[in-house]
């Protein structure tokens, strides 16, 4: 009887694991993993007064771009292959890049087009002729606002929000900045978060809010573009909340092994050592070399890529900003075209040398192999003839979840076998190493939470200059 009771004890728990709640990606974040590359744009009086965060009391008619041209930076953005662009419609000055009815610090008192403007009424329409995905970035802090401090500056963002989500078609992603300091009267804001979310939720259920804490895209923990080599789309957000009451920067670089909500990295970083545009950084724009390591460390640790590009003071994006990006998007061509997989010969191997086909080099991401057989079962690519390579890149079926926890990349030569140990996958990562030659490349699996299921790999003889070399 204590058998029979064991056993069937043994059965409710196998099939409370399999029924357990796995974390996954909503629709709208699984278009959002597949953007991986787009732009930010920070725009306003800062711009004109060489600051960072503005003070919030400069004249409204500092804002004066000569040549203000939106549908110039979304032929740079196309030609830079991001697919969207996030704009700055608030900073932390409490500027308004559009002319609210809830604030007089709007460019509606600028001098710019006698206060007839609005940046986000051109920039919406540009980002819809070109095909770019239209994002906003709204900052909480009001620096200028006289009710920031009180109780009613909450309506007030509340109403701002609303302004934006009725009156400039439809927002993609939602950027909340958790910076939180002193407004004109001295005082602090309480953030309603849980309103401004259900505000959001209202309006346009299908956008996605990014914030330290999410709730759909959370904060990689740094400034630098750079997602942790171990990054986790789950995260962990009770008793947290966003601004000084994040996790720490390293948890939000990696996530949280076992998080309850799916809430992945996205790496924001400036193509320039500012955020706004300064004339004395025009010699200081980060090289396409530069920007190609940031991609193998944001998007090729299944990231996002948030590049901040700032327009000048004509508002234009800048000579030096547009050529970087376009020679970026070149060497990511070159680099990436052509794919050795599609020649090799995939199988699924196993312990007892039984092998059954693989589709991950079909170039169709909806395809997969499922390993099931953690640690005995791996994935070859055999070639017909010894191959150069130094770059792998394997794709995670992420819509069913995130699983793999430890896997290594071995090179086959002959006799010789090479191994490279790694942990995540997840929507997309890219692994180099110095070029050597190979007869069959091997993905093992040793640890995971579940079966695998992997949809590419794809393998590439990248340029050695750009190469990240991973310890053995």
């Amino acid at each position: 009887m204590k058998k029979i009771f064991a056993t069937a004890c043994s059965l409710i728990f196998c099939l409370q694991l399999i029924t357990a709640q796995i974390p996954v990606p909503t629709p709208q974040q699984l278009q959002w993993h597949d953007m991986e590359f787009y732009l930010f744009t920070h725009f306003g009086p800062n711009t004109f007064t060489d600051l960072e965060w503005g003070k919030g009391t400069e004249k409204e008619e500092v804002f004066n771009p000569t040549n203000l041209d939106c549908r110039q930076w979304c032929r740079v953005a196309k030609a830079a292959g991001a697919k969207g662009i996030i704009i700055t419609a608030k900073h932390h000055d409490g500027f308004c890049l559009w002319p609210s009815k809830y604030s007089s610090h709007t460019v509606r008192e600028s001098k710019w087009k006698n206060g007839k403007g609005d940046v986000l009424k051109e920039l919406s329409a540009a980002c819809k002729e070109y095909g770019l995905k239209f994002g906003v970035y709204i900052s909480p802090w009001d620096r200028n606002h006289p009710d920031y401090g009180t109780e009613k500056y909450n309506e007030v963002f509340v109403n701002m929000m609303t302004e934006l989500f009725t009156n400039y078609g439809h927002i993609w992603e939602l950027w909340w900045d958790g910076a939180n300091g002193e407004g004109p009267n001295g005082k602090k804001q309480v953030y309603d978060w849980d309103r401004f979310k259900k505000t959001v939720k209202k309006l346009s259920p299908t956008t996605v809010i990014f914030s330290d804490i999410g709730p759909h895209i959370r904060w990689v923990g740094n400034e630098s573009g750079i997602a942790g080599e171990t990054n986790w789309n789950t995260l962990d957000t009770a008793g947290f909340s966003a601004g000084l009451g994040a996790p720490a920067s390293d948890t939000l670089n990696s996530g949280n092994i076992n998080g309850k909500n799916w809430i992945p990295a996205e790496c924001d970083v400036s193509i320039r050592p500012g955020w706004f545009y300064h004339k004395e950084e025009d010699s200081k724009v980060k090289t396409p070399e530069q920007l190609f390591e940031l991609y193998l460390k944001s998007v090729g640790r299944g990231a996002t890529l948030l590049l901040n590009v700032p327009p000048d003071r004509r508002g234009l994006l800048n000579e030096n900003d547009s050529a970087a990006l376009v020679r970026f998007k070149n060497l990511r061509i070159k680099n990436f075209k052509i794919n050795l997989s599609l020649n090799a010969v995939a199988t699924i191997t196993s312990v007892n040398l039984i092998k059954r086909k693989a589709l991950v080099n079909d170039k169709n991401p909806t395809t997969f192999v499922e390993i099931k057989d953690i640690g005995k079962e791996k994935i070859q690519l055999h070639f017909n003839k010894p191959t150069n390579v130094n770059c792998v890149v394997l794709k995670e079926l992420i819509k069913d979840g995130q699983s793999v926890k430890k896997f290594y990349i071995e090179i086959k030569r002959k006799d010789k076998k090479e191994r490279f140990m790694q942990t995540t996958i997840g929507h997309k990562r890219i692994i180099t190493f110095a070029a050597r030659e190979a007869d069959d490349i091997f993905i093992g699996f040793e640890e995971s939470k579940r079966s695998i299921k992997i949809a590419e790999v794809e393998t590439y003889l990248i340029d050695e200059q750009l190469i990240e070399k991973p310890k053995n």
